[in-house]
Formats: structure tokens, C-alpha cells, sequence
């Protein structure tokens, strides 16, 4: 791949107060991706610590890498857009930033999708033998249990970070502040196909989680109200044709 040519595949990572856990993430996701066409993108939602750093200084060792960052931290959805805005490639794939996501089975999304028709839009993750804390399990299994019921979306695991999704289908999105756990639902609104793939999770081998139970709950409770309406308000104008000239 040169300067100029786009790479087959983008991949976007968001990081906050992650210099324990990102420069391991940042080689496995390049060794995973070896011998393809791609680029990876860092976006560091104004981390206290010394994340930013720590990535920049690996740009000699990882050619691909990218490391953008905000002024304010403004939260995971949007860090993963500034990601896809500035990504290249017309297939992103997303991990989150606390290498709980094993980028082995990055290529594997990719692939599905890539290969898929064009209608496919999105291959998102589930994670199987989930390394997290009883409480967390249970509260995820709850709000997608009753996302599911709502939403008829079909995904069972929504707060997978581990995603592989057209840029181009991504950007018709509305967005809003956590539009990343209603990908599949929004994705279906604009008349795509989502499919899924088990994928491993691992323990957090550094720093800490940024959410709580109480705290996801409250606002995504906000936010389901909102996809309902936006689902609701869709319209579908069904197959979209252009007129011929006229012949002369």
C-alpha cells in the first residue's frame, strides 16, 4: 500500500486513561492484520494519563498507526466516529480500548463482511465465555434481554466492542452520544442486513472499567426511547432508481 492508496481495512480503537493496556493492544491488532492492507487508528478521548504518548512513540515500530486525539473527552461513541471520519478504508472495524477484545478474531468480522453482499452492513461480535464480574454479566444480560424485546434487533450482544461495519453505511447513521450500543437496530432502520459471530473476551489486564451498572442503565434507558422514536419515524421509499435521457 502507498501513501495514496486507501487501505482495505480501517481499524479504530478508542482509548481513555489506556497507557497500560494500548500499546499491547496496538501490536497484536497489527500482527493479527499482517499481510493485509489496512491502517489503525487511535483515537484518545483526552486520557489523563499518558496514553497519547505512549502511542505516538510507536509509529516507528507500527508503520499503520495513527494516533488522533480530542481536546475534551466526549465519550466512546464519539471518539469511534472521529475514528471512522478520518478512516480511509471503506470497511472499519472497531475493538475497545481495555484489551478485553482478542484482535485475533478482528480478520474473521472483517472477512464476513467483506465478502458479504453489499447489503450486509455490519458483522458485530458476541462474546462467549465473558471475563467480566457476575453483576456486570447479569446487567448486560438484562439490557440486551430488554433491548431485544423492544428493538427486534435480532443482536444479542450489542456492547460487544468488537465490530466490523461499512464506513459508508455507518455514516448514514444519526448520531448520538452512545450510538454504538444501537448499531444493529439503526443499521436495520436504514434497510441492512447485520449478521453475528462468536467471538472471545478476556480479562482486563490493566487500568480499569470506566462504566458501572447504575450508571449504563440510567442512560440507556434515555437512549432506547429515542432509537423506539427514531425507528418510529422512519420511512422507506423502497428500490431507488435514476431516469434515463432521452434517446436522440
Amino acid at each position: 500500500m502507498t501513501p495514496d492508496t486507501p487501505p482495505d481495512f480501517s481499524i479504530v480503537v478508542p482509548v481513555f486513561d489506556e497507557a497500560g493496556a494500548a500499546p499491547a493492544l496496538a501490536r497484536e491488532i497489527a500482527a493479527a492484520f499482517a499481510g493485509r492492507s489496512f491502517e489503525l487508528i487511535f483515537v484518545d478521548d483526552a486520557s489523563r494519563d499518558d496514553t497519547r504518548a505512549v502511542l505516538a512513540a510507536m509509529s516507528g515500530e507500527i508503520p499503520q498507526l495513527r494516533v488522533l486525539n480530542h481536546a475534551r473527552n466526549a465519550g466512546q461513541s464519539r471518539a469511534i466516529r472521529t475514528g471512522v471520519l478520518a478512516a480511509r478504508a471503506p470497511i472499519v472495524i472497531t475493538l475497545d480500548g481495555d484489551g478485553q477484545n482478542d484482535p485475533a478474531d478482528a480478520p474473521r468480522l472483517a472477512d464476513r463482511l467483506a465478502d458479504g453482499p453489499a447489503t450486509l452492513a455490519m458483522v458485530g461480535g458476541v462474546r462467549v465465555r465473558r471475563q467480566d464480574s457476575l453483576a456486570k454479566r447479569w446487567g448486560s444480560r438484562f439490557a440486551n434481554g430488554v433491548r431485544q424485546a423492544l428493538l427486534k434487533d435480532d443482536a444479542a450482544d450489542t456492547g460487544c466492542g468488537l465490530k466490523a461495519f461499512r464506513r459508508e453505511a455507518f455514516l448514514r447513521l444519526p448520531y448520538f452520544d452512545h450510538i454504538h450500543r444501537f448499531l444493529p437496530a439503526l443499521m436495520l432502520r436504514e434497510g441492512y442486513e447485520t449478521a453475528f459471530e462468536p467471538v472471545g473476551h478476556r480479562p482486563r489486564q490493566a487500568g480499569r472499567s470506566k462504566y458501572t451498572n447504575l450508571g449504563r442503565l440510567w442512560a440507556s434507558l434515555s437512549d432506547l426511547s429515542g432509537v423506539i422514536w427514531l425507528r418510529s419515524r422512519a420511512r422507506d421509499p423502497g428500490a431507488i432508481g435514476e431516469a434515463e435521457p432521452p434517446l436522440r
